[in-house]
């Protein structure tokens, strides 16, 4: 499950205390901070209350040491917003549709039984999969993932703006050893402590964790029914409405319409209509209206469901890219109105090549995993910078265009 982002940079909090230089020095005998094994020893306390035995404490941090790939992690998440098109892009395409899709066949037994006993939807959880580790393509890389331990132990002493949060998750991951869910060597996560196929921080894991599968062990690391099933439990014990959607695709007219939440007849009696043309499922439900990308993009109602996807990540693209997923995972042809990108759109495939002709002509180093971020963007303006382009960072297809003709 996503951790909230609280990115505004406090360095000179971390400097202050002493703390950012020392866990940033490199391995050896003079990175044996002493200020960090006083800390884990006072800490055993504070676990043992909290219900973790001293037994359990001792083992999981013996030898332990900060990560500073974690602390630098900490000091430079992004501080930007991203453009509507920027963020949906990299999460909703033809790839994650046609995964979901896959997914859909291969765990479709499970699915099932998963969907009749919590009653939510299965395209919404594989979209959830999806956003969350990318069908758990992201548990299989070293370079992210972590130990949980190491990591919460290095916020909880390191990090000033999360060491609340990190303790919290700290005492809660040392009772997920404690249960035997899982040991300390696959008890691996984000470097902020999320874990598991449908990354669940250890305190929503310990509130909503599932042994769909019946081994006697609630494992969201290595079992898709059991992190499914997870992901569906959070979402019907935050109110999912069994059977419905999500919200809808609407057109708008033109002229300000009243704020607040109606419902759908009321909308519709205002001049707002499903932009596919079809009828609504059910006029007595209220929604919100919601335009991210402004008059010029595509207008959504939004009912019930969508905010009690906000429960998994209280934002609303991620509730909307959720749901635009799950509907193209089922089948659905996807927005009717696109966002309002400045640019032509590429197709999957063709980001991937993209990158990968950057690559060729020395200017990108990453994988070609079609995902635009800050990496791509830096060589698409080299590139840009280069071939007296405008140097804005979009990936379209005039600048691939160009890249095919070197």
């Amino acid at each position: 499950m996503s951790v909230p982002n609280t990115a505004r940079r406090l360095t000179a909090l971390a400097t202050a205390a002493g703390l950012t230089l020392a866990l940033l020095m490199p391995a050896g005998p003079a990175f044996a901070d002493a200020g960090f094994r006083q800390w884990v020893s006072g800490f055993r306390g504070t676990a043992v209350a909290g219900g973790v035995s001293g037994a359990v404490y001792d083992q999981a941090l013996r030898g332990i040491e900060p990560d500073p790939v974690v602390l630098e992690k900490a000091r430079t998440q992004p501080e930007f917003t991203a453009p509507a098109w920027d963020y949906f892009d990299n999460r909703v395409h033809d790839q994650s549709v046609a995964d979901g899709q896959a997914m859909a066949k291969k765990w479709k037994s499970w699915l099932d039984r998963i969907e009749a006993r919590f009653g939510v939807d299965r395209n919404i959880l594989l979209a959830i999969w999806s956003m969350e580790s990318n069908y758990g393509e992201i548990l299989k890389r070293d370079d992210i993932m972590r130990n949980v331990i190491r990591s919460l132990s290095t916020l909880a002493y390191g990090d000033a703006k999360r060491s609340k949060y990190a303790r919290a998750q700290l005492i809660a991951a040392l009772k997920i050893l404690q249960t035997g869910d899982i040991d300390e060597s696959h008890l691996m996560g984000s470097w902020a402590g999320a874990m598991g196929q449908t990354q669940f921080i250890p305190t929503s894991y310990q509130r909503y964790a599932v042994d769909m599968d019946g081994n006697g062990r609630r494992d969201i690391w290595n079992s898709i029914p059991d992190a499914l099933a997870t992901s569906a439990n959070l979402l019907k014990k935050n109110g999912w409405q069994a059977g419905k959607t999500w919200g809808y695709e609407v057109t708008i007219p033109a002229g300000k319409l009243p704020g607040g939440a109606k419902t759908i007849a009321q909308w519709q009696a205002l001049g707002v209509a499903r932009a596919s043309g079809k009828p609504f499922k059910n006029l007595t439900d209220r929604a919100t209206l919601k335009v991210p990308d402004g008059r010029g993009g595509p207008a959504f109602l939004m009912i019930r469901n969508f905010a009690v996807i906000k429960a998994y990540n209280n934002a609303d693209k991620y509730a909307l890219a959720v749901g635009l997923l799950a509907d193209e995972i089922a089948g659905g042809t996807g927005l009717v109105q696109d966002w309002q990108r400045p640019f032509t759109k590429l197709s999957f495939e063709e980001r991937q090549e993209l990158q990968k002709r950057l690559s060729e002509h020395g200017y990108y180093e990453g994988k070609f995993d079609g995902k635009i971020g800050d990496g791509s963007k830096a060589a698409i303006m080299a590139y840009q910078a280069k071939a007296g382009l405008t140097q804005d960072g979009y990936p379209s297809m005039e600048v691939l265009k160009w890249l095919r003709k070197q």
